[in-house]
């Protein structure tokens, strides 16, 4: 009894040494754990401080690089660039009466730009939203010109003749062939609905896709209450502009060449070839009545070319593009004319041929001014 059992002792001693053996075995884990941190933190410490250095020298040589590549080269202003507005008649809501109250006041809005000095000289209702009527095919042609190729062939289809019996056409017919030049060369001189049609399908797949990219390069433009539904300008109530939207619109249209040679041709003859094989050729004479001859230019003026546009909704609209053909100092200035909404024809052109008198006098008032010496 002293002793106890002989089992109990037994099962001590092994409780005793199993305990043992744990605790070893834990001690051992922890100094496996130990080593395998340790090593984590070398291997880590020689692998990063390599890498940062290299980083660091990277980074100080190439402020090195930055810092004589501005002294050399920023300094001498290859970077310097214009403003997009400063090659534009900044547009103002005071009206700047030059004509003396002489026009016969029956549009809606008209503009006068000098366009060598940046400066509206008159400026009537100019951002009142108005309805296009034709004037629209100028960003056609705009986009036409910007994403087209004047070469390619394109091949009318069905909606770009159906139409009510009034719209003005070129005479296209389904499944002919004809260039892009020759649309544009109808489009710009008659305008023709059915070859702002043809185009937009052959820019853009649809009309409404070729809408969307009108929207899209008028807001580049800077015409940001100008929204147009069709490539032609027929009527439709969300189809709109205003006259300097389309003042900004003609600008850049002026800027392409080509596109100056369209509106100032006094005809257009398109070669189409229909779906079996026969060759027409269409005469285009343009809707611009100073262009087309049918009325005289204002002495002075000689009036290269325009677009008109003429809806019920609409009123007779007109754009045009001049220059001064007298100045005293030999040289032509350029002038951009705008009327809208103007409620006949023959008004149209007589408030336009004030318009342009008034360019006349402007660029005499600007040619004395420079040859003035300061005092």
């Amino acid at each position: 009894r002293r002793f106890g059992w002989a089992g109990d002792v037994q099962v001590k001693n092994e409780e005793k040494l199993q305990q043992r053996r744990r605790m070893r075995r834990r001690k051992r884990r922890r100094q496996r754990a130990l080593i395998l941190v340790g090593a984590a933190v070398c291997l880590a410490f020689a692998v990063i401080c390599p890498i940062t250095l290299f980083l660091q020298n990277q980074r100080e040589k190439n402020n090195t690089y930055c810092t004589a590549y501005e002294s050399e080269t920023f300094t001498q202003g290859l970077y310097q660039e214009t403003l997009y507005a400063s090659s534009l008649c900044v547009g103002t809501d005071k009206e700047l009466d030059l004509t003396n109250g002489i026009y016969s006041d029956s549009f809606h809005a008209a503009a006068l730009f000098d366009v060598e000095n940046g400066r509206p000289l008159y400026a009537r209702n100019m951002f009142d939203k108005l309805y296009p009527a034709s004037t629209t095919k100028l960003l056609t042609a705009y986009v036409a010109l910007k994403y087209g190729n004047l070469e390619d062939t394109v091949v009318v289809g069905r909606n770009a003749t159906v139409f009510e019996p009034e719209a003005v056409l070129c005479g296209l017919m389904e499944g002919d062939r004809i260039s892009l030049a020759d649309l544009l060369g109808g489009l710009l001189l008659y305008s023709g609905n059915d070859n702002a049609v043809a185009i937009a399908e052959h820019i853009s797949g649809s009309v409404e896709a070729f809408a969307e990219l009108m929207n899209q390069e008028a807001w580049q433009l800077g015409a940001t209450h100008t929204h147009f539904v069709n490539p032609h300008g027929l009527h439709d109530e969300n189809h709109y502009t205003t006259a300097y939207d389309l003042y900004l619109i003609f600008n850049a249209c002026l800027k392409d060449s080509r596109f100056v040679d369209f509106i100032s041709a006094p005809n257009y003859t398109g070669t189409i070839t229909d779906a079996s094989g026969y060759v027409r050729h269409l005469t285009w004479t343009p809707t611009n009545h100073y262009t087309a001859g049918m009325h005289p230019s204002p002495d002075g003026i000689r009036v290269i070319g325009g677009k008109t546009g003429t809806t019920n909704e609409a009123g007779s609209c007109l754009i045009i593009y001049n220059v001064t053909s007298k100045s005293s100092d030999g040289r032509e200035h350029p002038f951009i004319t705008i009327i809208m909404g103007e409620d006949t024809k023959p008004n149209l052109y007589h408030d336009m041929d004030i318009l342009l008198a008034s360019a006349v006098t402007t660029a005499e008032e600007n040619i004395l001014g420079a040859n003035v010496s300061p005092p």
